[in-house]
């Protein structure tokens, strides 16, 4: 095995074209994009995507869940493949790079590899997984959770959008049902590049994140119930104001996640009010709470906090409360030689690095129940995600895929 010079580098000017080229496939109002998965644009990138990895000689593997798998042979028809990956679907109004960056690097370092002539023992795989982000579809990463065995493939189909499409009628509707079995691949190793949606890494000058670990998730519906009245004529103590219990249940999960700082988070982003007139009284909210840990036994404090907490101010207001559990994930923690392979490779490359935790949810949390796995990131201006604003520089980007390159390369073994 030969290990990576320091002066071997991806292409950052083609890998850059990439990503403003299939930033043109469902451009956003304000600059980012709108291709949410199973729509006709998501359908548009995949073949944009196939069209080039298939230009790279690569062969396009499809499974039952749309997870899109562009494989470059190795040397070993025996050795477990090297998968690297994110996914290619966006928020309503998402960013260019969020999780397009970790696809189309995994893209670019294929082409590296092939215009350097470099041949790797174990065959190397860019993968695109279908609906990551869960805004269409709930919950998140869904099709890695499939692939992983989170999630049955028939509750997977049965999800439903707004407008009650299912997920299976769309994926078969827009061409990407593959018939091969999902979580049948086996995987030597998994490395995925995401840009940090966080502010982390720009505050304190770095060029790359090495994650060690990835923050378990909580979502806690709360639904409280107290009564629809005029806002006018019902007198103050006669209220049982629904909203008002929302708003001081909200302003403790606020003193929940401080009381487990500096890493804990949470708050509520999806919320409903009943009737939502200006001059009704609200008689019923619907919120979800996200509570965010690296700690599992600090998320179930938290749980159990919102729950206590939430029912005795419900009580003493006199409205109603339930509590149901939405979603959520254990905290990850990376595997070591993975890990390993990303720092060796900043060093390598002389880019100053910063062991971080992801705040967010990606496949790869997902991926590594079934695989070693390891994620690198690169900054993005004011740790702005989920927005059309999402920023990051042309450099960021090839530092980042850069160090893939090499921990990828380096798993995957160069043959003379």
């Amino acid at each position: 095995m030969t290990s990576l010079g320091q002066n071997l580098k991806i292409d950052g000017d083609r890998l850059w074209d990439s990503l403003m080229e299939m930033a043109k496939i469902g451009p956003g109002v304000a600059g980012g994009n709108n291709r949410q998965t199973l729509t006709d644009e998501d359908g548009e990138g995949r073949a944009l995507f196939q069209k080039w990895c298939e230009e790279a000689s690569c062969t396009m593997g499809l499974d039952q869940m749309g997870n899109m798998f562009a494989v470059r042979a190795g040397t070993d028809p025996d050795a477990l493949p090297v998968y690297v990956g994110s996914h290619l679907d966006t928020q309503p109004t998402g960013g260019k790079y969020d999780g397009v960056l970790g696809v189309l690097a995994g893209l670019e370092l294929i082409r590296s590899l092939n215009d350097m002539n470099i041949k790797t023992k174990h065959p190397i795989v860019a993968t695109n997984f279908t609906n990551e982000e869960g805004t269409r579809y709930a919950p998140a990463m869904l099709s890695s959770g499939v692939f992983a065995g989170i999630h049955t493939q028939d509750w997977a189909y049965e999800r439903e959008d707004a407008e009650g499409k299912k997920f299976g009628d769309e994926l078969k509707r827009i061409g990407w049902r593959g018939e091969e079995e999902v979580g049948a691949r086996k995987m030597h190793a998994f490395f995925e590049l995401h840009i940090e949606q966080g502010p982390i890494l720009e505050a304190e000058g770095k060029d790359i994140g090495v994650v060690t670990h990835g923050q378990g998730l909580s979502w806690t519906q709360v639904t409280i119930t107290g009564k629809d009245a005029h806002t006018g004529s019902t007198p103050m103590p006669m209220r049982r104001n629904a909203g008002l219990a929302m708003a001081r249940i909200l302003e403790t999960v606020d003193e929940i996640a401080w009381s487990h700082a500096p890493h804990a988070v949470g708050a509520a982003g999806h919320i409903d009010v009943y009737p939502n007139s200006r001059n009704v009284i609200p008689g019923k909210v619907v919120f979800t709470v996200d509570f965010r840990s690296p700690d599992l036994d600090v998320i179930t404090d938290m749980e159990n906090q919102l729950r206590d907490k939430g029912s005795q101010i419900a009580e003493a207001m006199g409205v109603g409360i339930e509590f149901e559990k939405v979603g959520g994930f254990d905290p990850v923690a990376f595997d070591q030689s993975c890990v390993g392979a990303v720092r060796d490779a900043a060093d390598r490359l002389g880019y100053s690095h910063l062991d971080i935790i992801s705040g967010a949810g990606h496949d790869a949390c997902w991926i590594n129940r079934v695989a070693p796995t390891a994620m690198v990131m690169c900054p993005c201006v004011d740790g702005l995600s989920h927005n059309e604003a999402e920023e990051i520089s042309k450099d960021w980007a090839e530092a980042g895929a850069n160090v893939l390159f090499h921990a990828v390369v380096e798993t995957a073994e160069i043959v003379e």
